[in-house]
């Protein structure tokens, strides 16, 4: 048991740690080399031993954790009721804090109540006691003998000084002499006004001008100088003169010019104009909403520009806000709603527009429509490139009118300028966002994208005969429009949005509506195409004959083969012409519908698929040697058409196809050398071979051996 609790004391416990010390300390349990021999059996017995030890160590550390628990449960009891305790003991205390803080509010109240009447009793008597001195003061002024020492001390000035200050003002509050007497000045101003006498006018105003009737003069003033002021037809410019008249000889008559001056401005707003804007606008407020926003757009601006005139005067500290104040008291009934009335009338006309060109066109509208099943038709048109639905014709007429086009723009470039004059700054972005969404509506989506739909309905299918393609009159009045489209939204909108929210919104709309265009506008691009080559092929198919390159009644004379050849050589199949006539058409044609790089990249799809055409017809066919020189000459025709297209690209495809259809007509003992040249020599041997076998010659054993 000694041993036990040594090696538990230990720190740390290591099982493994403490084992070895065990065996260290046993006697016989070292190593064979040590002083000692090993003696496992006393090392045994040893291990027995101190297991019981442990046993015995194990059951009395339990015997004292048990007692120890049972310990701490009972404290635990104890200090659980005395925190119970404590809690009552809390709640008492709270209990009396709460009666005492109400009694200590009751005792407040009472004496803020009593604080209240004492104040209501010394107030008045204090007053009182203040007129008294100032009726005695007043008294001693009417006797012009001042015996105060307030008056006669000197350095009681400043008490002096509000004495005579609240004298003053109680002198005003006194009825003047006699109302006759106060009539008989303002009678007097009046003629020396209507004189011409500023001078008697400054002497009469100076005597009123500590008296309440001052103001009653200045009214009279501003009465009688406009007098006579509005003769011309425009009121603003009667005003404008006015008030540069007034503003030179104000100061001359009057100690306060500017409050003078600025009290004229307002009763010119609020009565003159006020009056004359409101019989403007009313009249056509409801009959006429485009007279009326031109009325409206009219009268702010000419009253704004007014403003600015007047901002020339002295009218006080802060005259922008003043004539801002008045220019929204005369307006603000009428720009309330001002975005409302502009949006219904955008909407309005713009439907016009397009309904009177569609009836000079004897044209009802067709139903677009939307939904699942367009949607499901648009998904297929696009990844299969078929005509959904019955071709229509539209007799060549593209459903697109610049003119239109230019009356739409023109209607939505005079809202913006009324949205940007007439709008609060605040709600400037959201309206011009509210008008541009009107001009997608109606140019965008009413006008040409019912143009495009109408346009690719039109489309004949690739397999129809003679089929007029007039998409491409719809591509180009498209692009001329766009063009017209952007320009007014970087001219007059984006000037009114460009520094907020709106213009990211604005931006993102309209990249939707022109990648939507340019989706349908590659779609009907490409079936117009299609249809291209689908004339082609009803050409050759009519055209064509297979006796072109082997004639059933070749004669094998020699010289009658020189003469054939001479004539190969200066001639070319009526197909060719005739394909070559029509390819010619379509690529001026694609020329003039548009413009920059759309013009290469649609002229490169149709080179690459007239070739596709050409390559492949020419497979069709078995050669002889004289049908291969026209062969020879036809694909030289097309190379000669290719050109035209003026893509590198096309003209390298149809080098090849030449070098290729030399291959018809050289002779077997140089196919390899032909082969290996610098056209022919990446080519994949299964195209050489193919073309090789097209020659009448080719099962013969000679022909075969050399191209093997």
């Amino acid at each position: 048991a000694h041993f036990s609790v040594e090696l538990f004391q230990l720190e740390p416990f290591v099982a493994d740690e403490y084992i070895e010390r065990l065996v260290w300390r046993t006697p016989g349990g070292g190593s064979r080399g040590g002083p000692e021999a090993f003696d496992p059996k006393r090392l045994l017995e040893e291990f027995v031993n101190h297991i019981q030890e442990l046993q015995i160590m194990d059951e009395r550390i339990q015997r004292k954790v048990e007692k120890l628990e049972q310990q701490c449960q009972k404290e635990a009891k104890e200090f659980a009721k005395k925190v119970q305790e404590l809690q009552k003991s809390n709640q008492v205390a709270f209990q009396h804090f709460q009666e005492l803080d109400e009694h200590i509010s009751y005792v407040a109240t009472k004496v803020c109540h009593l604080g209240d009447q004492l104040e209501g009793v010394n107030t008045p008597r204090q007053r009182a006691v203040e007129a008294q001195k100032l009726m005695k003061y007043f008294n001693e002024f009417l006797d012009g003998e001042l015996k105060s020492d307030v008056f006669t001390n000197s350095e009681k000035i400043k008490e002096a000084a509000d004495i005579i200050q609240k004298l003053h003002l109680i002198a005003q509050e006194l009825p003047f002499d006699r109302q006759v007497h106060f009539l008989r000045l303002i009678q007097e101003f009046t003629n020396a006004q209507r004189r011409g006498e500023i001078s008697r006018m400054r002497e009469v105003a100076a005597v009123l001008l500590h008296f309440k009737g001052y103001s009653h003069c200045v009214d009279v003033y501003i009465k009688q100088c406009q007098e006579g002021a509005y003769l011309r037809n425009d009121i603003f410019e009667d005003a404008a003169i006015l008030c540069q008249r007034v503003n030179k000889q104000v100061g001359d008559i009057f100690s306060n010019p500017e409050t003078v001056l600025a009290k004229l401005i307002q009763n010119v707003f609020e009565i003159k104009l006020q009056s004359f804007v409101k019989e403007q606008l009313e009249e056509c407020r409801k009959s006429d909403a485009e007279q009326y926003l031109k009325n409206l757009y009219d009268l702010y601006t000419r009253t704004t520009n007014l403003s600015s005139k007047l901002m020339e005067f002295n009218l006080g500290t802060d005259k922008q806000t003043f004539l801002s104040k008045l220019i929204k008291s005369i307006f603000i009934s009428y720009l309330e709603n001002y975005i409302e009335v502009e949006t219904g009338y955008l909407k309005s006309r713009s439907a016009m527009i397009l309904q009177r060109y569609y009836d000079s066109k004897n044209h009802q509208k067709r139903s677009i429509g939307t939904g699942g099943i367009q949607d499901l038709k648009e998904r297929i048109r696009q990844r299969t490139n078929l005509p959904l639905g019955p071709s229509i014709d539209t007799h060549g007429e593209t459903f697109l009118s610049q003119e239109v086009v230019v009356n739409l723009l023109q209607e939505t470039k005079q809202a913006f300028e009324r949205c940007h004059r007439l709008s609060d700054p605040s709600d400037l972005p959201r309206n011009a966002f509210r008008i541009f969404t009107i001009l997608v509506e109606f140019l965008c989506i009413e006008h040409i994208d019912y143009a495009l739909e109408t346009g690719l309905a039109g489309i004949p299918s690739s397999d129809s005969r003679n089929a007029n393609l007039y998409f491409l009159d719809v591509v180009q009045q498209a692009n001329t429009i766009f063009h017209l489209f952007d320009k007014q939204f970087n001219d007059h909108l984006m000037p009114l949005i460009s520094s907020s929210p709106k213009l990211s919104e604005c931006l993102q709309k309209k990249k939707e509506i022109i990648e939507q265009m340019e989706m349908k506008l590659d779609t009907g691009i490409d079936r117009t195409l299609n249809c291209m080559i689908g004339q082609m092929k009803h050409i050759l198919a009519a055209e064509q004959k297979k006796t072109d390159f082997k004639p059933e009644d070749e004669n094998n004379v020699l010289i009658h083969k020189m003469i054939q050849f001479v004539n190969t050589l200066l001639t070319f199949s009526l197909a060719c012409v005739k394909v070559c006539a029509y390819v010619r058409k379509q690529v001026e044609k694609i020329k003039n519908s548009m413009d920059g790089k759309n013009v290469d990249t649609v002229l490169m799809e149709l080179g690459v698929r007239f070739h596709r055409l050409i390559y492949e017809h020419l497979q069709q066919y078995s050669y002889s040697c004289m049908g291969g020189m026209l062969a020879i000459c036809d694909v030289a025709e097309y190379r000669k058409c290719a050109k035209d297209f003026k893509i590198p690209m096309v003209l390298h495809l149809f080098d090849t196809l030449h070098a290729l259809c030399n291959l018809l007509v050289v002779a077997p003992d140089n196919l390899k050398q032909v082969c290996s040249g610098e056209q022919l020599a990446n080519l994949d041997k299964n195209i050489l071979h193919s073309f090789v076998q097209l020659r009448a010659d080719y099962r013969s054993a000679r022909l075969a051996r050399h191209f093997s």
